[in-house]
């Protein structure tokens, strides 16, 4: 390494304060409270699109986890999971199911 022992110090408490400062990049909102996006993302995270799974069975387990959502809101954002290569959309029995 290059440097005194001054700048190294001064480098590591630089980047102590930014360590405690936070992630620069959060997304916006109110503090604390969960974006629907995200939700989905755990979701797809925890396998649950494994079987085709229909906008009924997402606003279920979503209330299973404490968060009930309108079922007019998810599927927006459904669709936008589909658009952005997440999941994939079929159509079964006259609706549409979701799947990993």
């Amino acid at each position: 390494m290059d440097g005194t022992p001054a700048e190294i110090a001064a480098v590591i408490e630089d980047l102590k304060q930014k360590e405690e400062a936070g992630p620069a990049t959060q997304r916006k909102g109110k503090p604390g409270r969960v974006q629907l996006v995200d939700l989905i993302g755990q979701l797809i995270e925890d396998g649950f699109f494994k079987k085709p799974r229909d906008l009924a069975g997402v606003k279920t387990a979503l209330a299973e986890m404490g968060h009930p959502w309108p079922v007019t809101s998810l599927s927006g954002a459904m669709l936008d999971q589909v658009r952005r290569r997440n999941l994939r959309r079929l159509k079964d029995n006259k609706r549409w199911v979701y799947v990993r």
